[in-house]
């Protein structure tokens, strides 16, 4: 697979995984983007991270608008995942993450790309501990 790609068999799409990251997972905040996350032992590294993003329709009611955050999510997260993605695959397991967009304006990308870094820098740490 390409270093920045992000292929159809690393979306998060299964039901019973996106009900397990909200329902048991845990979760951290890096202002307006939400991580929720579930670990699991495996030791199937041929997709060590499955990963989804997210907008509520509550403040944007505009599809047109929810999609444009979710690509800008997408594209953050495309670009900024190698480090996540080396850090699951030394310690053999996998993850389930989802990112849910919280606040209430149009974000500019760098932005969205600076918290996405961030973002993945924390859920490293977390996954180390």
């Amino acid at each position: 697979m390409k270093a920045f790609g992000y292929h159809k068999k690393e979306k998060l799409k299964s039901r019973t995984e996106l009900q397990a990251i909200f329902t048991t997972g845990k979760s951290f905040s890096v202002f307006p983007i939400k991580v929720f996350f579930v670990e699991k032992d495996s030791t199937d590294t041929s997709v060590p991270v499955h990963a989804g993003v997210g907008v509520g329709s509550k403040h944007f009611k505009k599809a047109v608008d929810r999609n444009r955050i979710k690509r800008l999510l997408r594209e953050a997260y495309r670009l900024e995942k190698q480090s996540l993605h080396e850090a699951i695959v030394t310690q053999s397991k996998t993850i389930s993450v989802f990112f849910l967009y919280l606040d209430k304006e149009l974000p500019d990308y760098t932005l969205v790309r600076e918290k996405m870094k961030e973002g993945i820098e924390k859920l490293i740490k977390r996954i180390n501990t």
